[in-house]
């Protein structure tokens, strides 16, 4: 039987849509690059102390966890490659996560104070790489997920 314009049009949209059914969506993170100075409270400072925040704290790290961030579900990565300037890490999920797969955001180069949030379910590993911040105490962090 030959192959008619529409159904040969047909064939290649068909062929298309099952070729990216079964193929993994890339999904881009981002975490806060800074925690401005007003985002920063100190409370029941004893005496007469009066707090001052002079700067911002600014991004330093990021990684999945195991939950969320009080279950302290930290996770290791599976590799980690270092590249002119760069520290990429990867992390793949296998097994089950009941509290479900967080992204953590650090601030402060000793992870002073963090933002987290749940990752969709359907996440199954995460790259992240490490560059070198525009400020002092700050890292650029790029992170996928698939």
């Amino acid at each position: 039987m030959p192959i008619t314009k529409p159904r040969a049009l047909l064939l290649t949209l068909l062929a298309a849509l099952s070729g990216s059914a079964g193929a993994a969506v890339s999904t881009s993170l981002s975490c806060p690059p800074a925690l401005p100075t007003s985002a920063i409270k100190i409370d029941s400072v004893d005496g007469d102390w009066v707090p001052y925040v002079k700067s911002p704290m600014y991004l330093y790290a990021a990684a999945p966890i195991d939950g969320p961030p009080d279950n302290r579900g930290d996770l290791v990565p599976d590799k980690e490659r270092r590249g002119k300037g760069t520290v990429t890490t990867t992390y793949t999920f296998q097994g089950s996560y009941p509290q479900g797969k967080w992204l953590q955001c650090a601030y402060g180069e000793n992870s002073q104070m963090t933002l987290s949030r749940r990752m969709p379910d359907a996440i199954a590993a995460c790259t992240i790489t490490y560059g070198q911040g525009t400020k002092a105490g700050q890292r650029d962090i790029k992170i996928e997920c698939r």
